[in-house]
């Protein structure tokens, strides 16, 4: 999946000569926290942040006195060395840049031009939707040798009951290198038989550990 198929194309953005309290009501009026800051070409040269406007914005135990500084313009509290991505680049790559840079934005450029932002809720929701986690089903979780083919062989035995595979996770197991942890969400809501056979073809089911199920 690339960047293109999930960012929003429709990006509010303000001019570095906009106020402060323009951010405030555009964040409020859009509901959104992260306002690209662009010129007249439209390429970005900041980005403001509600948690930049909160830093800015006058305690409330002093707003009479400092309200003014809500007239600053947002150059002033924008972030200038800003991250941005490309509408081809894959999710998984931009995701591996929001965790590295522990951001939570992203603004998609195209020949310097800003033309979509992605959200860590973007990443959030594309995740639950490749995972299958919204729709019914059920998760099992096998360890297995840290070898080729051993997808392979997890699915031959899910496929003798004929439950469909609604997505499929591979991470390495934390206590040992040798192994790895495979998460198959299958679209049954009684995964019993599925456990069974596996283990019955010397699987190592880890999850769910189902009491009467041989082991």
């Amino acid at each position: 999946m690339i960047v293109e198929e999930i960012m929003k194309k429709d990006v509010t953005t303000l001019f570095p000569e906009n106020t402060i309290a323009d951010a405030i009501k555009l964040m409020a009026d859009k509901k959104i926290r992260h306002i690209p800051i662009v010129n007249k070409d439209n390429s970005v040269i900041g980005l403001v942040s509600d948690r930049d406007i909160k830093d800015a914005a006058p305690s409330v135990f002093h707003w009479d006195e400092h309200k003014g500084e809500l007239e600053n313009p947002v150059k002033s509290i924008m972030t200038t060395n800003v991250i941005t991505g490309h509408p081809l680049d894959f999710v998984e790559e931009i995701s591996a840049i929001f965790y590295e840079h522990n951001i939570s934005c992203l603004p998609i450029t195209k020949d310097k031009k800003l033309v979509g932002i992605v959200t860590e809720t973007d990443l959030l929701h594309t995740l639950v939707e490749l995972t299958g986690a919204h729709q019914p089903g059920s998760q099992i979780e096998v360890k297995v040798p840290n070898k080729a083919g051993m997808l392979c062989e997890i699915a031959s035995v899910i496929s003798i009951r004929k439950a469909n595979i609604q997505s499929v996770l591979v991470y390495p197991d934390q206590k040992d290198e040798r192994y790895k942890i495979l998460v198959v969400r299958i679209q049954t809501m009684n995964p019993i038989a599925v456990i069974e056979d596996l283990k019955k073809a010397g699987h190592h089911v880890l999850w769910p550990n189902l009491p009467g199920v041989s082991s």
